[in-house]
């Protein structure tokens, strides 16, 4: 039985899926794609049909576990923001290559104006560069359809497709009217075996075949029940809207746009279709949540020349969210109110929470390393990194998952002694093992501070994927097992922390040092539940 429900973005994505017969969920935490495996762990129903919905220890797995979900015939889907579309390139690309048996969705939560990233990178040039079918939901309801349909897409090409969606859509929320859901699909094996060993004379097969397949996704996209081209009165210009830019230029519009304009949700973008856009008007702009992914593009479909305005052109902000106030200017609008940001609320940046190990932990090595000439901190992603801003001022690089212990180790094959590494137990499971491997290898001169709050802190509080084995993990890696060490990050305990901080420092070899106490939120939580 239908009913209504108010959703965020993330949460229809979710529904749709459950109701769509969803067996699995694989994700890693990531702002802001995190609610959509939170919502699926705690669905009643999801629970009642035993759907796979445990956190995987990075992007990469799990995309290969999902692929092997769909292998079995079972519909699957993946779930991670931006940058982890990074961590599972390899995966992903070559997912195209071997198709997929049952449905394969691949979530993308771009971050736009870098909420909580490292950069503002647009994951629709990752499924153009996989020749992926992609789908970029307006709104929350059609982030629900758009699931069941982009399933059902999967499983008739035999392919995996990209669903992109932004930090507003998947962090606002709107009433989406639900349907029943469906059973899950049986077990059942390719009919195409084949195709799943990309041995070069396999993939040469399948390159061809893919290239030849987007023809269809072409023509499949010129007449999408998610594209939709509405010719406007006034021909001075024709708006190409993308995703939730539809939505912002609709909401300028209540009573209808007088412009032409190009709803697109699904791609690859329908040339057919823009030419058409194109010719009935003096100009064209884009309007899209992200880097200038279709502005680019269609100057190569337009076969005669014609002013495309966008991003690149600088009639709308080059970076950044779009916003409805934003987009005005671009469309001439000059009589509508634009909501400035309240200039007596002041900025406030983020801290370390009131009680965090962090923070004794940071105290500690920051009094050590006062003892050293020009030492050198290499931090990672997450709740520390706020180690940078005062009154810490301890780190002194971030640059991606896993980063922090390399650096060191690359900082010290340089010369650098102090070369200190700092990074979280979740961190540490999700990319930073294998750094650690080749500090073992070359008996590198550094010191690895793991700060283990026994959690994924910085997205909710997620179980981190190696509570409890983080020592036998060093060790098993190679750690001499009396160079790994661990302190609870107390106050009382300063002088024992400092101490073994400095005897590690002065040890000329790998060191590692784990800092252990819970999360103060995850605690606080743990102690409410009966």
């Amino acid at each position: 039985m239908s009913e209504k429900r108010l959703l965020l973005g993330d949460e229809a994505i979710a529904l749709g899926a459950i109701n769509a017969g969803l067996s699995g969920v694989y994700a890693y935490p990531g702002t802001p794609s995190t609610e959509i495996t939170e919502f699926i762990q705690n669905s009643p129903l999801a629970i009642e049909r035993n759907i796979h919905s445990r956190w995987s220890t990075n992007e990469k797995t799990a995309m290969e576990e999902a692929l092997g979900m769909s292998y079995m015939g079972k519909r699957a889907l993946v779930c991670m923001k931006h940058v982890g579309m990074n961590v599972a390139a390899d995966a992903f690309v070559n997912s195209a290559m071997t198709g997929t048996n049952g449905g394969l969705i691949v979530v993308a939560a771009d971050d736009p104006s870098m909420h909580s990233s490292q950069n503002e990178q647009d994951s629709r040039f990752y499924g153009k560069f996989a020749m992926m079918p992609i789908f970029e939901p307006s709104s929350q309801q059609e982030a629900y359809d758009m699931t069941a349909y982009a399933f059902d897409y999967s499983e008739r090409y035999k392919t995996p497709v990209l669903m992109r969606m932004v930090t507003r859509m998947a962090h606002s929320r709107a009433v989406v009217k639900t349907d029943e859901a469906r059973e899950q699909n049986s077990i059942s094996y390719p009919t195409n075996p084949n195709d799943w060993v990309l041995m070069p004379a396999v993939a040469r097969r399948r390159n061809r075949e893919l290239i030849k397949l987007n023809e269809q996704f072409l023509a499949d996209a010129e007449c999408s029940p998610f594209n939709k081209l509405t010719l406007g009165a006034d021909k001075t210009v024709g708006i190409i809207a993308c995703g939730i830019a539809y939505n912002y230029l609709m909401e300028l519009y209540p009573e209808g746009c007088p412009f032409s304009v190009l709803k697109l949700s699904q791609y690859p973008i329908p040339a057919s279709t823009v030419r058409i856009l194109a010719s009935k008007c003096d100009s064209l702009l884009v309007l899209e949540d992200g880097q200038p992914f279709v502005e680019e593009a269609i100057r190569g479909i337009l076969p005669t020349p014609i002013p495309v305005k966008g991003r690149l052109s600088g009639d709308v902000p080059r970076t950044g969210e779009l916003n409805p106030d934003n987009i005005m200017p671009a469309l001439g609008i000059t009589d509508k109110e634009v909501f400035d940001p309240c200039p007596l609320v002041v900025p406030r940046p983020p801290a370390l929470c009131q009680g965090c190990g962090h923070r004794d932990m940071y105290s500690a090595l920051n009094e050590v390393l006062k003892e050293y000439k020009s030492a050198r901190v290499f931090s990672d992603i997450g709740c520390y990194t706020l180690g940078f801003l005062p009154p810490y001022r301890a780190i002194h690089s971030v640059v991606d998952m896993g980063a922090s212990i390399t650096m060191a180790k690359g900082a010290s094959d340089a010369g650098q002694h102090p070369s200190v590494a700092v990074i979280g137990d979740s961190t540490f499971t999700h990319s930073g093992m294998t750094g650690l491997l080749d500090a073992v290898n070359e008996n590198s001169d550094i010191t690895i501070l793991i700060s283990d709050n026994l959690t994924t802190g910085m997205t909710g509080g997620q179980d981190s994927a190696g509570t409890g084995r983080l020592e036998s993990i060093c060790i098993g890696l190679g750690v001499a097992k009396e160079h790994v060490r661990v302190v609870v990050p107390l106050p009382k305990n300063m002088d024992e922390m400092k101490e073994i901080i400095r005897q590690e420092i002065n040890h000329r070899g790998v060191s590692v040092i784990i800092p252990r106490r819970e999360c103060i939120q995850t605690a606080r939580r743990h102690s409410k539940k009966p």
